[in-house]
């Protein structure tokens, strides 16, 4: 495990993310992304019914859809992670596999962006309006479409290089490579396979995250407090937005 999560050539040699970030975001990303599919599971998962449910619970739909892209957003150093590991022994695997996945989630997140937009419609317009806008648009042009098929193929990539790397066994490499079906696209909620499909990177990231964790020395007093440091800021920073949302928009 040491040569899977530290160089081969030093141990204390430095690596992006490094073994505490790519750990974290290996147990933490996969279960907001679940926790994200079960929050909006009683809804059926395209967009006019995703609408009306925001209508109808905003504060339930707003929490999946900020658990989703917070998800993406914390899963990528994972990612790295993962796909260092990989590289040591294969890293062509590693390299396609890695872009391509991270290349899905960034996709997310712009996907999420639009959703983000079609939700404020229904508040400053209506559900009506928002739909029609959405129905209306649901086909125009974005380059981030074009990368599809990138976006699906980079997980059974990564599996493959997990596997033949010998970091997964061939049933979490499946559970792994399943994450190409999960759906991809505007408002898309909650199909029936995606709890299972987002179970599945949970049985196959949380482990490999466990193991990142616990090979190597404990942080460090200064990795401890830059970490507090930032934290306490961020926390600082939303504290502030949500009491006083007026003063921090200048």
């Amino acid at each position: 495990m040491t040569a899977i999560a530290l160089p081969t050539h030093a141990e204390d040699a430095f690596w992006f993310p490094g073994r505490w970030i790519g750990g974290l975001s290996l147990i933490l990303g996969p279960l907001l992304l679940l926790t994200a599919a079960l929050l909006r599971i009683r809804f059926h998962f395209f967009f006019d019914t995703q609408l009306a449910a925001y209508a109808d619970h905003p504060a339930l739909i707003t929490s999946a859809y900020s658990c989703f892209v917070v998800g993406c957003m914390f899963t990528w150093p994972g990612i790295v992670t993962l796909a260092r590991a990989i590289g040591q022994t294969h890293p062509v695997l590693a390299t396609w596999g890695g872009m391509f996945a991270i290349m899905g989630l960034i996709g997310r997140v712009f996907h999420g962006g639009i959703d983000h937009l079609a939700f404020q419609l229904v508040n400053v317009q209506s559900l009506e309006a928002a739909t029609a806008a959405v129905r209306d648009s649901y086909q125009v042009f974005h380059v981030v479409r074009y990368f599809n098929g990138m976006m699906m193929i980079g997980w059974p990539v990564l599996a493959l290089g997990a596997w033949r790397a010998g970091l997964f066994g061939w049933p979490r490499a499946l559970a792994l490579a399943s994450m190409m079906f999960l759906p991809l696209g505007t408002l898309k909620g909650t199909r029936w396979e995606s709890p299972w499909l987002l179970l599945g990177l949970c049985v196959a990231f949380i482990p490999f995250g466990v193991k990142v964790l616990r090979t190597g020395p404990p942080p460090s007093r200064t990795v401890i407090w830059w970490g507090v440091g930032f934290v306490s800021v961020e926390v600082l920073i939303v504290t502030l937005s949500v009491l006083f949302p007026e003063i921090m928009k200048h």
